[in-house]
């Protein structure tokens, strides 16, 4: 199963008039990180930055002049998410703003069966709480001492982890910080190291004398032991 774990920075809090100008996605593949990512500013037309939003993630109208209309990356955000399920940390306002957007350009909204909250499942795990990003980045173990602000690509990478110790497995979350693929094949440093058959099979393991003495036994057992329909050890 694919799941996209997203995050985006807006202008503001309402998206009836405020605009996304940052998304960043993390790609998982049956909960390990493919290494697979999106990152994009957008340049949200005549609508500034709000000084309260700035203060959180430090994104400039200046910095955003220069950046893609939204109508100019909707069609790569929506490749690199496919058919996977949106994933995402209070889901209902990132969703809400990824709507309007689409709706603004004549695309339709995300189904919200395709959308699951970190938020919802951090309150059910942890009905006590605090469930904010960073509290459940101390809860887990997660080094998030490089976030002094927000930003949407490294929220999602902190919140793929996050999400990988929810869902059961920390032993997932180690190709975070590799960015490796699973397969047959991975690429480090440049260099394609694949991943195949030994050239020569390994010497066997037992003796003739250890075969001989399991045949013998299975031999006693009839001809309607488990053990016959098995090959021979090795």
């Amino acid at each position: 199963m694919r799941e996209i774990i997203f995050d985006t920075e807006t202008t503001g809090l309402d998206n009836r008039l405020d605009r996304v100008i940052e998304i960043g996605g993390v790609e998982l593949d049956n909960h390990f990180p493919t290494g697979r990512t999106f990152h994009v500013y957008i340049n949200p037309g005549d609508r500034q930055v709000h000084p309260d939003a700035l203060a959180i993630h430090g994104i400039t109208d200046e910095f955003l002049k220069d950046k893609p209309s939204f109508a100019n990356i909707a069609s790569d955000m929506m490749a690199f998410f496919g058919d996977a399920r949106w994933v995402a940390h209070n889901a209902n306002f990132d969703m809400g703003f990824i709507n309007a957007e689409l709706a603004r350009i004549g695309q339709p909204p995300v189904a919200p069966d395709l959308v699951t909250d970190t938020l919802a499942l951090a309150r059910r795990k942890n009905p006590m709480g605090p469930n904010s990003l960073d509290a459940l980045c101390r809860r887990y173990g997660i080094d998030n001492a490089h976030r002094t602000k927000h930003g949407a690509l490294l929220d999602s990478e902190l919140l793929a982890e996050v999400y990988i110790e929810m869902s059961g497995g920390r032993q997932a979350a180690l190709g975070l910080s590799s960015q490796e693929s699973r397969g047959t094949e991975r690429e480090q440093d440049d260099t394609i190291v694949v991943i195949g058959q030994r050239p020569r099979p390994l010497a066997p393991r037992l003796t003739e004398e250890e075969r001989a003495s399991h045949d013998a036994l299975v031999a006693k057992m009839g001809a309607k032991a488990i053990w016959g329909k098995y090959g021979q050890p090795q």
